[in-house]
């Protein structure tokens, strides 16, 4: 057919040209980054007079690219059996989603095995046009790419329960979404704080869990707690989820829906009390967290539940239902009849075989319709489901351990896929769960654990981005906090790991930004972040600057006039303030001001050991941080100055480079007892390896809990500071009978 085709088309070609109101050729930057690309010399002119041919199998798809064009540039491609645009099918290449997109002067031939292929070819063509244009042609540049993805399961998640969005929002996401070639939409439907699925046979779950009395305002940390008293909710009927379903596979995305169980149940409950193990009245819950309401196990439960599925599993035609199955309190079942019962009845070991039982009751049931489930790694205690596919959420483990059981994984750890996580560590960020992510850590991500094999490997599916909504409360936040980290993820799953390079991604990214624009998408943009950091050069403490992009820095030590250009490591000889800004070529600042105030403190540049590494999700800074002469953040605790360690007591000794007098010593602890994190009770201090002096550490309930305390010591060569975890979290608030966190800052020693 290609052949055929060039001969009969040089003849139309050959009238067709280049007019004065045509668009310049864009720069060739595509993200996710094509596995093979090649620029040649040329483009290809786009206009009314181009003529698209396609094989019927990848109709669909030349609709959505031929009413792309429309809409964006008002050209209205006609089609014939011979054309200029050419979709042709091509069963020797790899996959279901390779493709190959190949642009000279005259022609533009996307090639692929399914539709699937080809919209993925659709989707680098269309960056390869201009973000906005008025013109009538539209200059196109010739490539050649061979591309297809490194991993099946590419994905995007999002929170509707615990703030609501539109059925149009759903659409741009969804967009969004196709533009970075994701294939996967996980919509989280039901939780405590609402249930957004409409189910025919049980309406109080559209009129009772739908809505909440009220919201919780500021953090769950914050105490006491506030709210707006105002009514919230919504959901989205059966028809609004077909519209959206068809929607998204209409752009090669399959919808995952969650449904949990046997937690985060509690505003299903509040419409059927007769769901829970007390069968008392509650309402939808009003604030976040982990609530002891859940499922009982029971036949009427089983009940309920097989029939929100029977409905669930004729909206969304996808293989997969997700159940959730995390964060499930065993408080009820502990103290139910009917649990304890069970329990000797199906000769389960404990509670957690309890939920393992539901779970693979349910997972039968799920499987008798044709599907799958997937959950959350917890579904791992207690024994995993026979068909079960693992979401490993709490780090890499749960993936490790799922593949070596041969399931199916797919990996969204906290630490890198995690939107709701702050991604800059200045203060003006939006309030957020806590946490930091920034951009470069999740493009750093390597979904495949190294602890598995290569055969074992053939187990993760790829992975998804999460964003959770407990204070994302609009569509502009939503945004903010997934773009562009839901960008650097797509290359991570889709392009070769070997291709990956952090650089020239945030180039191609500063151009992709344009696209964004375009689409009127709230991102994020801390490309020009500086970052810097303490160094020890020839015994002397020095403070290093460094940004991604290539433009200049200037710096101050004195005042906002930042007139020094920064060539080296700044020499510190005393408690400064640096303020610092990225200039373009005009001198013209790009980004927001960095400012970093230095301690320089007599414990600086020592040498510090700790008995027990941080826990590695909040170690990103090492050590060293807490004598670097830099606070952590004073609103949270996730950046990387704040080191976090897990129910473990703590034995910090610092080695003084010369004996030093001491006068004070200053520390403090982080204490939001919402996410488990509890200031100590004591703390114990020695010197020069002597006794330990035991000091009280005066708690009023402040998320941020100081401690200074005065010394008259002389020539100290080592101090050891002991801090013992506050110990297991007591009965009634979130995190009960796990043992506590612990959160420090900065140790000065003056």
């Amino acid at each position: 057919m290609k052949i055929q085709l060039y001969f009969k088309l040089l003849l139309i070609t050959f009238f067709l040209g280049c007019t004065s109101n045509t668009s310049k050729p864009v720069v060739v930057k595509i993200i996710p980054k094509p596995n093979h690309l090649k620029i040649n010399e040329g483009t290809f002119i786009l206009n009314e007079n181009s003529i698209i041919s396609v094989d019927e199998e990848f109709k669909e798809v030349s609709e959505y690219f031929k009413n792309y064009v429309l809409e964006k540039f008002e050209i209205n491609l006609p089609k014939d059996n011979g054309g200029h645009i050419i979709f042709e099918k091509d069963e020797e290449l790899l996959n279901e989603e390779s493709y190959e997109l190949d642009i000279t002067e005259n022609f533009i031939i996307i090639s692929a095995k399914t539709k699937k292929g080809a919209f993925y070819g659709v989707q680098s063509l269309l960056q390869l046009m201009p973000f906005e244009t008025n013109k009538t042609s539209i200059a196109i540049p010739c490539v050649a790419i061979k591309d297809d993805p490194r991993f099946s399961y590419r994905g995007m998640h999002l929170d509707v329960a615990r703030h609501f969005f539109s059925v149009n929002f759903i659409k741009k996401y969804l967009d969004l979404m196709a533009m970075l070639k994701m294939n996967t939409f996980h919509w989280h439907l039901t939780e405590d704080q609402g249930w957004r699925i409409e189910i025919k046979k049980y309406p109080k779950l559209q009129e009772i869990a739908a809505f909440r009395d009220e919201t919780l305002i500021g953090h769950y940390s914050d105490q006491p707690h506030q709210f707006d008293g105002k009514k919230y909710g919504g959901y989205y009927t059966q028809e609004e989820i077909k519209d959206i379903v068809k929607y998204a596979s209409d752009r090669q995305i399959s919808v995952i829906p969650e449904i949990e169980m046997p937690g985060h149940s509690q505003a299903a409950i509040a419409a059927y009390p007769e769901l829970g193990c007390t069968g008392k009245q509650v309402k939808v819950a009003t604030k976040w967290g982990v609530f002891d309401e859940v499922y009982c196990p029971k036949e009427t439960t089983f009940q309920f539940l097989e029939n929100v599925i029977d409905e669930v599993v004729e909206l969304f035609p996808g293989k997969y239902i997700h159940i959730g199955g995390d964060e499930a309190p065993k408080t009820r079942w502990k103290n139910c009849g009917h649990c304890q019962n069970l329990i000797k009845k199906e000769g389960l070991k404990d509670e957690h075989e309890l939920q393992s039982y539901f779970i693979t009751r349910m997972e039968k049931y799920i499987n008798s319709k044709g599907k799958k489930i997937i959950g959350w790694d917890e579904i791992l205690e207690g024994g995993l489901a026979p068909n079960a596919t693992v979401m490993s959420w709490r780090g890499t483990n749960g993936a490790v351990v799922a593949a070596k059981q041969k399931h199916d994984v797919i990996l969204t750890p906290g630490s890198h896929c995690y939107f709701d996580h702050y991604q800059s560590d200045k203060e003006n960020e939006p309030l957020a769960i806590g946490g930091f992510l920034p951009l470069e850590k999740v493009y750093s991500f390597e979904p495949i654990p190294k602890e598995l094999s290569k055969r074992e490997a053939k187990y993760v599916l790829g992975a998804q981005g999460n964003v959770w909504t407990e204070y994302i409360t609009s569509p502009e936040k939503v945004e903010y906090m997934a773009f562009p980290r839901a960008v650097a993820l797509s290359e991570v799953v889709w392009s070769k790991k070997e291709n990956k390079n952090y650089k020239d991604f945030i180039d191609r990214l500063t151009y992709f930004f344009k696209y964004l624009d375009a689409k009127d998408v709230k991102y994020a943009n801390h490309i020009y972040d500086l970052k810097g950091k303490l160094v020890n050069k020839n015994n002397k403490i020095h403070y290093e600057l460094s940004n991604i992009t290539d433009q200049k820095i200037y710096y101050s030590l004195s005042d906002e006039n930042m007139n020094i250009e920064y060539k080296e490591p700044i020499l510190i000889t005393n408690t400064t303030t640096i303020k610092a800004g990225v200039f373009d070529k005009n001198k013209q600042k790009l980004g927001q001001t960095f400012t970093q105030n230095i301690n320089l403190h007599k414990a600086v540049g020592s040498k510090i050991t700790i008995n027990i590494a941080p826990h590695k999700s909040y170690n990103s800074g090492g050590k060293e941080t807490l004598i670097n002469g830099i606070s952590g953040n004073n609103k949270r605790f996730g950046d990387k100055e704040w080191l976090g360690f897990s129910g473990e007591d703590i034995l910090i000794r610092i080695d003084f480079n010369k004996p030093e007098n001491i006068k004070t010593i200053t520390t403090r602890f982080h204490n939001g007892n919402g996410q488990w994190i509890y200031a100590p009770e004591s703390l114990y201090i020695s010197f020069n390896n002597k006794e330990e002096i035991k000091f009280p550490v005066e708690n009023y309930g402040e998320l941020l809990v100081n401690f200074k305390e005065s010394f008259y010591e002389k020539n100290i060569k080592n101090l050891s500071i002991r801090i013992p975890n506050y110990g297991i979290i007591p009965e009634g608030r979130q995190g009960a009978g796990f043992k506590a966190w612990t959160f420090i800052d900065e140790i000065i020693v003056e």
